[in-house]
C-alpha cells in the first residue's frame, strides 16, 4: 500500500489515428450528461447509430423513472403497502437482480432507499447532525426484504405503504449497457457509452489499442497518473469528494448507508471495474457503505470484477488482480 494525494476519476483516451472514423455526440439524457462515441464509415452513418442508442436511453429512462408518473416504477411505488403491480419482464428482470445485488452486499445497495426522508442536506442549508431519532425515521420504509417479487404473474409488491424503489445507483449503468448491446446487434464494431462515468465499451480504438481508462490527479485533471485497458468491459467512478460537510471536526458525505440511515465514512472515491456497467454501478456504491476492508474482501470474491478504493487519507487499495504501473 502506498500513499499519494490522489483519487480517481474516468476519462476517455481516444487516439485520434482517423478522426473521421470517430464519431462522439454529447448530450442530457436521465438527467445526467451522456457521451456517446462510436465507429462507423461516415457521419451519416454515425450519427444514425447514435440516434438509436438515444432512442434506447430515452426507452429505459420511461420505464424506470420514478419521477415520470406515467411510469410502472411509478405505478409499483403508487400502491405500495395496496396491492401488487403487473410489470414488463424487463422491470421485473432488473428488479429481480437488484435484490440479488442487495443480498451479495447485506443490504449496502437497496433500491428502496427511495423511500428514505431526505434529511441530510449537502447544499449548504444544513447547519446541525440530524437527530438520532430523525435519522433511525428516515430508514423505517427502507428494506429490500418487503419488495415481493412474482415470477408466474410478472408482480412487484411494496409490502409497506409508503415505500418507494428507485434506480439512481444502477439505472445509468443498465441504460449505457442496453444501448452498447443494441449497437452491437446492429453492427458497430466499436465504441463508449459514457453515462456521466458509468463507461461501458466495446470494440477497439481505430489504431488498434484497446480503450484505456486513465486514472488523474485532482489537481491536474488533464495529466494521467497511470492508464488502465477495457476489453468489452465496464468501469464505474463514485466519489463524495464534492458534496459533504463538516460538523464539530467530523466529515459526512453524500453517500448514505441505506441500513442505519448515516453516511458512508472513510473512502472518498471508489473505481469497480465490472463485464457490465450495471453490475459495476450498483457495487461501487455498495463498497462506499460497507467500506474498505469488507468491500475489498467482497470484490476478492467475485469473478471478473476489481476496484481501486482511495481513502480519506489519499491511501491507495486495491483488490487482487488491479495493477497499477505509474506512467
Amino acid at each position: 500500500m502506498k500513499t499519494f494525494s490522489l483519487y480517481l476519476t474516468i476519462i476517455c483516451i481516444t487516439l485520434q489515428v482517423e478522426a473521421q472514423s470517430t464519431y462522439k455526440r454529447t448530450l442530457k439524457l436521465m438527467g445526467s450528461r451522456f457521451d456517446i462515441t462510436v465507429v462507423a464509415k461516415d457521419s451519416s452513418e454515425a450519427n444514425s447509430y447514435i440516434d438509436l442508442a438515444v432512442h434506447e436511453i430515452s426507452r429505459i429512462e420511461s420505464l424506470i423513472s420514478s419521477w415520470d408518473r406515467n411510469s410502472q416504477t411509478s405505478e409499483v411505488n403508487k400502491n405500495a403497502g395496496i396491492k401488487p403491480v403487473k410489470v414488463d419482464e424487463e422491470l421485473f428482470d432488473l428488479i429481480q437482480r437488484s435484490i440479488t445485488i442487495s443480498n451479495l452486499t447485506d443490504g449496502a445497495f437497496d433500491i428502496s432507499y427511495a423511500s428514505m426522508d431526505r434529511i441530510w442536506k449537502f447544499d449548504g442549508s444544513m447547519t446541525q447532525v440530524p437527530s438520532e431519532k430523525d435519522i433511525a425515521a428516515s430508514v423505517g420504509k427502507v428494506g429490500y426484504h418487503n419488495i415481493e417479487l412474482n415470477a408466474s404473474n410478472s408482480t412487484i409488491f411494496l409490502k409497506q405503504e409508503g415505500m418507494k424503489i428507485g434506480f439512481g445507483a444502477i439505472g445509468k449503468g443498465y441504460a449505457a449497457d442496453k444501448a452498447k448491446s443494441l449497437l452491437i446487434k446492429k453492427g458497430v464494431v466499436s465504441g463508449i457509452i459514457n453515462a456521466s462515468g458509468d463507461m461501458t465499451t466495446w470494440g477497439k480504438q481505430i489504431n488498434g489499442d484497446d480503450w484505456k481508462v486513465a486514472i488523474t490527479n485532482p489537481l491536474n485533471k488533464n495529466k494521467a497518473f497511470a492508464l488502465l485497458p477495457i476489453t468489452n468491459g465496464a468501469v464505474v467512478t463514485s466519489g463524495n469528494y464534492e458534496k459533504y460537510v463538516n460538523f464539530n471536526g467530523k466529515r459526512y458525505t453524500h453517500i448514505i448507508d441505506p441500513r442505519t440511515g448515516y453516511p458512508s465514512s472513510g473512502i472518498i472515491s471508489v473505481t469497480v471495474f465490472a463485464p457490465k456497467a450495471e453490475l459495476a454501478d450498483a457495487l461501487s456504491t455498495s463498497v462506499f457503505v460497507m467500506g474498505k476492508d469488507v468491500g475489498l474482501n467482497r470484490i476478492n470474491q467475485l469473478p471478473n470484477i476489481e476496484c481501486i478504493i482511495i481513502d480519506e487519507d489519499g491511501n491507495i487499495f486495491t483488490s487482487t488482480n488491479i495493477k497499477i504501473n505509474k506512467l
